[in-house]
């Protein structure tokens, strides 16, 4: 069985891959936002290395004409890591959760094109900017400091978590490129409008606490309606 097989019949909500349900309130989020503020964003360099991703390193999986084998999923969650140049090199890796880091840079990840599911909390993220990863199904960029919904058009993607940033306005989010995004989560995030999100197979769309629900006009989200207005 090939890569594309493995990847063509990933299923996001199988047990042993199923999505880690991190619901946070806004009082979690503030926590996040105030220890953001409180030190400083010059961290000591501290790249991932080859011994911490082998401890990192699981799931053998067959490769390419199914003769081949190698780790296809890695944790590195609280490692302190400003770098993970090194991922380039791991063009095997399907699932990746680099969370809690001080991360600024995901462009390494740029290279991993059989990524299916992507974890990047709690970073220091100010963008979710990627190029177009064709098996990506899965990805959560919650609690960094993205200001934007720009650069991200990978066109199997089902499940997008934005919670706990700073975006103001959605902008970017191309309906012919997200044609498979079911599931939007943008609360705690300072949000003026809905204006911007415009996909086709959109169901679940998650906003702020006091924004209390959306309407739909042609399978289109136009907006909220929002207490007091």
């Amino acid at each position: 069985m090939s890569d594309e097989d493995d990847l063509d019949d990933f299923d996001p909500d199988q047990d042993d891959l199923e999505r880690e349900d991190d619901e946070k309130d806004t009082e979690d989020w503030e926590d996040y936002r105030k220890e953001g503020d409180e030190y400083s964003e010059e961290w000591m360099p501290t790249p991932l290395t080859e011994d911490m991703a082998k401890e990192g390193l699981s799931l053998l999986c067959k490769t390419g004409n199914g003769l081949a084998h190698a780790y296809v999923k890695l944790e590195v969650k609280e490692r302190d890591l400003t770098d993970i140049s090194l991922l380039r090199s791991y063009i095997h890796l399907r699932y990746v959760d680099v969370s809690e880091n001080h991360l600024t840079d995901l462009s390494p990840l740029n290279h991993l094109t059989h990524l299916l599911w992507l974890k990047a909390d709690a970073n220091r993220l100010r963008s979710a900017r990627l190029s177009e990863l064709p098996y990506l199904q899965i990805a959560s960029f919650a609690y960094n400091q993205i200001t934007d919904t720009e650069g991200i058009s990978h066109p199997r993607l089902g499940s997008l978590d934005l919670k706990g940033n700073r975006i103001r306005l959605v902008t970017g989010l191309d309906p012919q490129n997200l044609i498979s995004l079911h599931t939007l989560e943008l609360r705690g995030n300072q949000l003026e409008s809905t204006l911007g999100i415009n996909l086709p197979k959109l169901k679940n769309l998650y906003l702020v606490p006091h924004w209390v629900g959306w309407y739909r006009e042609e399978g289109t989200v136009l907006g909220v309606r929002m207490l007091g207005f």
